[in-house]
């Protein structure tokens, strides 16, 4: 387990040219791979000691402290470029490296100093801050042991590629991690999830947003939060979901106009994290660009199976509206050398979310999926939507769940994070299944305990307000899960407690199942079970076998009745289907549309209507008044690849365009009976 202090990076399977010194590596007599540790670099966290930095200084400050990230990745690029020369002599690092690391942090705190004296109070004793430790590797293990992957782990086939140029496996793909001692087998891990508490006044519902995958690819190093206005502020690189204008230079304005990518529209928030890559030798597009492969983060990008996004209550009361434009930071991404105190992000796989991890990565078993969930802080002290730290304006509740004193709850969000990743092949260091792991700073090598999660309230105030309603009101409601005033959800947590039975946060699967949907997420129903409406044929007509081969959900894209704020709205019939006539000979389909507005295809926002002719009047040749009108109704779109608007969505909607041209046919057709009958009287 990692601890505050002697954090020592291992690295199980180095070779000398890679980064490794201090022990050397290579084979044994017997043949066995000898460890040689990994040397990282670690420097006090000047940013976690500024509480109280005056707005006017606040931009001043910011860059600063991007800069003092940026001495350290280059002092650790510096460090493996001269790992040859500093195996001969270990204190060639002081003279090289770590001395002139130190004379640029001073400056830099000194500037930082200035700044907020300018306005302010001069803090005090940021001057010790400056040196940094290298932390030279150590043969063996991390303290921890080395990890063994599961039978069925170590045997897995076809994942994987050659390292491209890493040599030795085990190292990453960039050379600074991660290592076999990263990972553990999840069915060796004891439950260690605890239940959540239940207070009596506990606000149990349950708001979730669909925001999708990140399928379009929107990734930066950028932290719009922690290094605004810097470019490559985070030296890794994240994952965006929801609001389409993520960069270091996007203003409040910016965000609030922007694109989004949720369901629903009047969610323009920011949720990032992390990349996960698998390190199969792929070169990626950032593969010598800052951020990525000149930082040590290598490999080919994972694209997530599945995100869900779930806001919980609060387990000893009511909650509160978040403030627009609140900023939340769960996690630290340096806590491989910070220290594990505010490290918040959990790690597990499909069927075994009882069982938790922080500090290793889960070897799942064959058909289950990595997963990895953040719970947010969920209280506010109820004035600033940052702070200088970016954590002191939240905070976590008590494992009773009550909040601190001066802060109040509000709506805590849950990510989970669903990936379609192998086990690796720790045997042959992921030569045959490649090794996995998130981005991170150079020197924080990968590390599991590193994970964190960012997210910028951008909803609007309306919605906010419902979502608050909902959840005060213990029932499951947003773009994924509907509006079940039945439904009572567990609330939340302690601090990345990982409970089974919140939403979000490992409800078990069975084992190996790799079941992943969102709650009412877009699976569909047998074929045939409420998927088609028929047409009714005539006694004359030979009946047709109805088509089940359309398997539909009940899509609900709308919030306590209301139209959802994406133009798309959906009347569900009692059996959760909706029909169309159309002339295709009595077959019937019902609109094949999931919860996510995708078309069971993966078309989001697409549906297909096709509407079943009425049967014919008894081959008499006169169509019937019901006849004409359905004819008149079959005239509508047959493929339609726009997301429907809110009139378009149902059958009385349509009707009523319909009665005029149905009355005059039918004023017709009695004329033209009564013609008819005139004549045979004639006769």
């Amino acid at each position: 387990m990692l601890g505050g202090g002697g954090l020592v990076a291992a690295n199980v399977y180095a070779s000398a040219t890679e980064g490794g010194w201090g022990g050397g590596s290579g084979q044994d007599a017997t043949g066995q791979v000898r460890s040689a540790g990994m040397a990282t670099i670690d420097c006090p966290d000047v940013g976690s000691r500024l509480t109280s930095v005056p707005d006017d200084a606040r931009a001043d400050v910011d860059r600063e402290l991007a800069d003092l990230d940026q001495q350290t990745a280059a002092a650790y690029r510096q460090l493996q470029a001269s790992a040859q020369e500093i195996r001969q002599d270990p204190n060639a690092a002081d003279g090289s490296i770590m001395d002139p690391l130190k004379e640029k942090r001073t400056a830099t705190i000194e500037r930082i100093a200035v700044a907020i004296d300018r306005v302010g109070d001069r803090p005090e004793g940021l001057e010790s801050l400056a040196a940094c430790t290298l932390r030279p590797g150590q043969d063996g293990a991390d303290g921890g042991g080395q990890a063994t992957a599961s039978p069925s782990a170590a045997g897995q086939q076809g994942g994987g590629q050659a390292q491209n140029g890493a040599g030795q496996a085990g190292t990453g793909q960039g050379g600074n991690g991660p290592v076999a001692s990263d990972y553990t087998d999840i069915t060796a891990v004891q439950p260690n999830a605890p239940k959540p508490p239940q207070g009596d006044g506990a606000s149990r519902g349950t708001f979730t947003t669909e925001c999708g995958v990140n399928a379009n690819g929107l990734f930066n190093s950028d932290n719009v939060i922690v290094a605004p206005g810097v470019s490559n502020g985070a030296h890794h690189f994240h994952d965006y979901v929801g609001n389409q204008s993520n960069t270091a230079f996007a203003s409040d304005d910016d965000l609030a106009k922007a694109d989004t990518s949720c369901v629903d529209k009047g969610d323009r928030s920011t949720y990032y994290w992390p990349v996960v890559r698998l390190q199969n030798g792929k070169q990626e597009r950032d593969a010598g660009a800052p951020g990525g492969g000149t930082e040590g983060n290598a490999g080919q990008i994972v694209t997530p199976k599945d995100v869900t996004l779930t806001f919980v209550g609060s387990p000893q009361g009511k909650v509160t509206a978040m403030p627009r434009l609140l900023r939340i930071i769960t996690g630290d991404a340096k806590a491989f050398v910070n220290g594990p105190t505010n490290a918040n992000a959990s790690w597990s796989c499909t069927g075994f979310e009882d069982r938790q991890l922080k500090d290793k990565y889960p070897l799942c078993p064959s058909g289950s999926d990595v997963v990895r969930t953040f719970r947010f802080q969920s209280c506010w002290d109820g004035r600033n939507i940052d702070s200088a730290n970016h954590r002191t304006h939240v905070a976590f509740a008590a494992p009773d769940g009550a909040c601190p004193a001066g802060f109040q709850a509000i709506p805590q969000l849950v990510q989970r994070i669903v990936y379609d990743v192998k086990a690796p092949s720790l045997n042959d260091g992921g030569r045959t299944v490649p090794l996995f792991a998130v981005d991170s700073f150079p020197e924080q090598l990968h590390k599991p305990v590193t994970d964190h999660g960012d997210f910028i309230n951008v909803f609007d105030e309306g919605l906010m307000r419902e979502m608050v309603d909902c959840i005060n009101s213990g029932r499951t409601c947003g773009a994924g899960g509907g509006d079940d005033s039945g439904a009572t959800a567990a609330p939340s947590g302690s601090p990345g407690d990982g409970a089974s039975d919140a939403p979000g946060d490992g409800a078990t699967d069975a084992p190996g199942d790799g079941a992943t949907d969102a709650p009412g997420g877009g699976a569909s129903d047998d074929p045939g079970k409420g998927a088609t409406a028929t047409a009714e044929p005539s006694s004359s007509a030979p009946a047709e076998e109805p088509r089940t081969d359309a398997t539909t959900e009940p899509a609900n894209t709308t919030k306590h009745g209301k139209p959802a704020k994406d133009g798309k709205r959906t009347e569900p019939a009692g059996d959760g289907s909706r029909t169309e006539a159309a002339d295709d000979g009595g077959k019937t389909e019902g609109d094949t549309v999931t919860s996510d507005g995708s078309d069971g295809t993966g078309e989001a926002g697409r549906a297909t209507r096709t509407a079943p002719a009425p049967a014919a009047d008894g081959g008499s040749g006169t169509r019937t008044p019901a006849a004409q009108a359905a004819d008149a109704q079959s005239q509508a779109p047959v493929a339609q690849t726009e997301p429907q608007a809110a009139g378009q969505g149902g059958l009385a909607e349509t009707g009523a365009d319909l009665w005029p041209a149905g009355i005059g046919l039918l004023l017709a057709l009695a004329g033209l009976f009564m013609l008819i009958k005139g004549k045979r009287m004639t006769h």
